[in-house]
């Protein structure tokens, strides 16, 4: 059965990581068969920290820009970019600029387990 949502019409959930970060679950495992579709939105001046997850991430960015470190890499995300992170690899997002950084984040059916980096 197809599903359809107003994206107004669902909470933001403060994420206890990283500054300024908040997620809505878009479309929960539960809802699709193989992938979750989450909206994560970190405010200007916030961060999510390193960590690693153990399942891949699927991104896309929709607005604002963000210094993001996946591996041993770091580069400048912004509107309209893709990003894969593998399962494992340690990462992390701080926004650049006075605009919050907002992006969908698909994650394949499994449990994800998050762990610090560093801490």
């Amino acid at each position: 059965m197809a599903i359809h949502k107003k994206l107004e019409t669902i909470e933001a959930i403060k994420q206890k990581a990283g500054k300024g970060v908040s997620m809505q679950m878009l479309l929960s495992l539960a809802e699709a068969p193989n992938f979750a579709m989450r909206c994560f939105t970190i405010d200007a001046g916030g961060f999510m920290p390193h960590h690693t997850n153990t399942v891949e991430h699927e991104q896309y960015v929709l607005s604002g820009r963000a210094m993001v470190k996946s591996g041993e890499t770091t580069f400048e995300a912004s509107a309209g970019d893709i990003l894969f992170i593998p399962a494992g690899e340690a990462h992390s997002y701080e926004t650049v600029g006075d605009e919050a950084y907002v992006f969908l984040c698909l994650i394949p059916k499994g449990e994800d387990c998050i762990e610090m980096v560093g801490c």
